[in-house]
């Protein structure tokens, strides 16, 4: 296992589609394993997404406090309802939080590292993890939900950021 290095704006990667991951195997288990350790490397930190590290594969990791880590490959939300304020924060976006609007509650599927495909049904923080690691996926930042610059803002404690 490893702590990747991650990859913060303008990097490119960050802003293109990431492929499918098409076999569950030895490489894609190193990668989560990587993922995961990175991720808990970071205090206060909730999810990573494969592109975030430089893999352009549809993996994501949630760690929510006091709950086992999430991991879903090829994971896609297949239902929104409702929506609210959130105050967001991204490792990929150092320095800067801000308010945009997520819905109150997702369902999301995908499969789990042993290749079977599950549905999460997700409210609050959990919601707004999933929403916003899947939006990585498709080369999707908070930042481009701001309704305007002025809901951005810049912080110097980065203790929970996704």
């Amino acid at each position: 296992m490893a702590i990747l290095p991650v990859r913060a704006l303008p990097d490119p990667a960050l802003r293109q589609k990431a492929k499918r991951v098409r076999a569950i195997d030895s490489s894609i288990q190193r990668l989560i394993e990587d993922m995961r350790e990175t991720m808990h490397a970071v205090p206060g930190r909730v999810g990573l997404a494969a592109p975030q590290v430089g893999t352009l594969l549809r993996v994501i990791v949630i760690g929510l406090p006091e709950e086992e880590d999430i991991v879903l490959i090829n994971p896609e939300i297949v239902r929104r309802s409702g929506e609210r304020s959130v105050t967001e924060g991204c490792l990929s976006v150092p320095g800067y939080y801000g308010e945009i609007k997520r819905a109150e509650s997702v369902t999301a599927k995908g499969r789990d590292p042993k290749g079977k495909e599950i549905r999460i049904k997700a409210n609050e923080l959990l919601a707004q993890a999933l929403e916003h690691e899947i939006d990585h996926l498709n080369g999707v930042l908070y930042i481009d939900h701001l309704e305007n610059q002025d809901k951005l803002y810049k912080i110097e404690d980065e203790t929970t950021q996704f």
